[in-house]
Order: C-alpha cells, then sequence, then structure tokens
C-alpha cells in the first residue's frame, strides 16, 4: 500500500474554487524593504535562548596627539559593546471540521493555507509597530535623538510648521544629519500621504517593469499604511506619526523548525492533527525568528515569558541604543496634516 504524504492531504483541493474574504489590513511597512533577511539573523534566529549576544567594538575616534620629547603618548582603549536581539517564538492553530466543509462545498483548511502567510506579515508589521512605540515613547530610547515633533493638540493651531511637508520633512531628516541620505523610505497614514498629494509634493513613478505605480516624497519610496499611529489630541486635533527608514533598518533571520515532530504529523514548524471523534483536522504553524532595530538592544527588563508580547515590546524600558546616533536609521515624527 502506498505511504500518505502531507501533499496527499493538502494538495488535492488545492485548486478547488472557495470564496475568500481577505482582511483589508495592509502590511505595507513590513513588506517594503526596510526589514531584510540576514543570513548571520537566520543562524543567531536557530540558536537556544531568549535573547542573543552580539558584541561588537565601537570605532575609535581619539584625538590626534602631538609627539613631543617630554612626554610620552597616551594609551586608549577600544571599547567594546553588545546589541542583543529577541528570539520570538510564535505560533498559531487553526482548525476546519469535516461537516463545514461538506456544507460548504470546499475544503476550509486549504483556504487557510492560502491566507497563512499574509496573516503572518500583518502579525511581523504589529510586532514592528509595537517595537517602534517602544524606541519612540515618552522617554524612549530614540525619542530625544531621532524624533522631531511639530504637531499640534489642537484643530485650530495647524499651520504649515505643524504639518509634515516639504520644510519640515528636510527638518526630520536632519536628525540624522550628514548621514540623512540613508532614509531611503518613509511610512505614513493615507490621510497625510492625500495631504501631500494636494500640496503636490508627492511625486509618481512606473518601476523598471513600467506596470507598478510608485510614489516617491523628497526623492524617497512613499509606503501608505493606515497602521501607522494616529491619536486625538487634547482639544480635537489628530496627530499622525510618520518613520523615515533606511533600507534594512530591521534585520531578519529564521529559523527552519523542519524537524519532524514526535508522535505527529509534519514538523515542528508546520504540523497537522487530527481529531477523528469530532471530526477536526489541526493546522499548526509556529515561527522561531529574530526581528531587530540595527543598533538598539533589547534590555528585557519588563518580559514575564519566554518571548515578549506587543505590549512589552511597547515599552520604553525594554529598549537602550548601543550604536552611534547616525547608525540607527529609523526617525519618527509627529505632525498635523
Amino acid at each position: 500500500m502506498a505511504k500518505t504524504t502531507l501533499s496527499d492531504i493538502i494538495i488535492p483541493s488545492i485548486f478547488e474554487q472557495y470564496s475568500l474574504e481577505r482582511t483589508a489590513a495592509k502590511s505595507a511597512i513590513v513588506q517594503s524593504g526596510i526589514v531584510q533577511i540576514d543570513p548571520l539573523y537566520n543562524a543567531l534566529a536557530a540558536g537556544a535562548g531568549k535573547t542573543v549576544n552580539m558584541p561588537f567594538f565601537q570605532d575609535i575616534a581619539q584625538p590626534r596627539q602631538v609627539l613631543s620629547d617630554g612626554s610620552a603618548l597616551t594609551v586608549n582603549k577600544i571599547t567594546a559593546s553588545a546589541d542583543i536581539a529577541i528570539i520570538n517564538h510564535d505560533g498559531n492553530v487553526w482548525t476546519a471540521n469535516d461537516l463545514v466543509g461538506a456544507m460548504a462545498g470546499a475544503d476550509p483548511l486549504n483556504a487557510v493555507i492560502d491566507l497563512v502567510s499574509a496573516y503572518w506579515a500583518r502579525t511581523d508589521q504589529a510586532y514592528l509597530l509595537a517595537v517602534l512605540a517602544g524606541l519612540f515613547g515618552t522617554s524612549g530610547t530614540l525619542t530625544s535623538t531621532h524624533k522631531l515633533i511639530i504637531a499640534a493638540e489642537a484643530t485650530g493651531s495647524y499651520t504649515a510648521a505643524t504639518k509634515l511637508t516639504g520644510d519640515t520633512f528636510v527638518d526630520a531628516t536632519l536628525k540624522l544629519g550628514d548621514c540623512s541620505d540613508n532614509l531611503t523610505a518613509i511610512a505614513m497614514h493615507s490621510a497625510t500621504e492625500a495631504a501631500l498629494r494636494k500640496l503636490d509634493l508627492i511625486d509618481f513613478k512606473t518601476d523598471s517593469s513600467g506596470t507598478m505605480l510608485l510614489r516617491e516624497f523628497q526623492g524617497r519610496k512613499v509606503i501608505i499604511d493606515d497602521s501607522c499611529p494616529v491619536r486625538a489630541g487634547t482639544t480635537s486635533g489628530y496627530v499622525y506619526t510618520s518613520y523615515l527608514f533606511g533600507a534594512g533598518a530591521f534585520a531578519r533571520g529564521n529559523a527552519a523548525l523542519t524537524e519532524p515532530v514526535e508522535g505527529g504529523f509534519g514538523s515542528k514548524g508546520v504540523e497537522w492533527s487530527r481529531s477523528a471523534l469530532d471530526s477536526d483536522t489541526n493546522f499548526i504553524n509556529r515561527r522561531q525568528y529574530i526581528m531587530h532595530p540595527r543598533g538598539v538592544k533589547f534590555t528585557s527588563s519588563s518580559v514575564a515569558g519566554v518571548s515578549p508580547t506587543n505590549a512589552e515590546l511597547s515599552t520604553v524600558a525594554n529598549w537602550t541604543r548601543v550604536a552611534e546616533a547616525k547608525n540607527v536609521h529609523i526617525v519618527a515624527v509627529d505632525h498635523n496634516n
């Protein structure tokens, strides 16, 4: 008798016609190139433990010394530091009942398989935004050096100086000084993009294939995503936060999780289980990964479990900048529209 394989279970009906409602929520930020896969981080993510230490030497920057026949040179030391990244352990499970599939005329688990990649992309985006909240919150490690606050709290107080305009955008890029050219993209709410478009400040270009329309603002790629923060001001105003990024501002690493599970079907990353008496089939998806803002270490000062929750990621005490300020390629702007 031929052995049943995983593909025998999930492939036969993968092309069945079934109706899907896909969420309108986007994950444009995390899929824009801001997060880059790094082979080094792949290896680190496969390790054990809650965090991984990444030591490095800081640059030498002592002033020149003038030689003298009456005194010796002053001895300098090179300074060691360490970046610390989180190894995250995530998972989720979806179930489908045979009766539900019979009534729908299609396999609901195939629908899950079709949707799961986008689901994790949205999950990663929520993760990234939680990290940004921790970096730029009140007294956050990047707030004083990498954040420009120009917003007014009251609608009647809006001026060109409180909005994101050509001038205030330049002010934001100058948070990195002469390294501002390393900021290559800006993520903004659709309302912000619309306000800039009304001012004729958004440039439209097509990609190399001539099929995709790209938006740019002062030469930087525009990423439109309504998950960018918006909060109500103290007197009915609205404060928007836009983020400027450099390519690879976040490093990503994924552990393979291809080891077979004992007593089950599939791997540690993708596992299937069956509850025959309930006529339920379960699809289990697990991940072990790193998604880390380069140059800012995770201190673990407030983490209850194995991996931090999004609320713990947004806790400012859990983050400390360890790299030179200009080497952290993330800037935040609080503004009105």
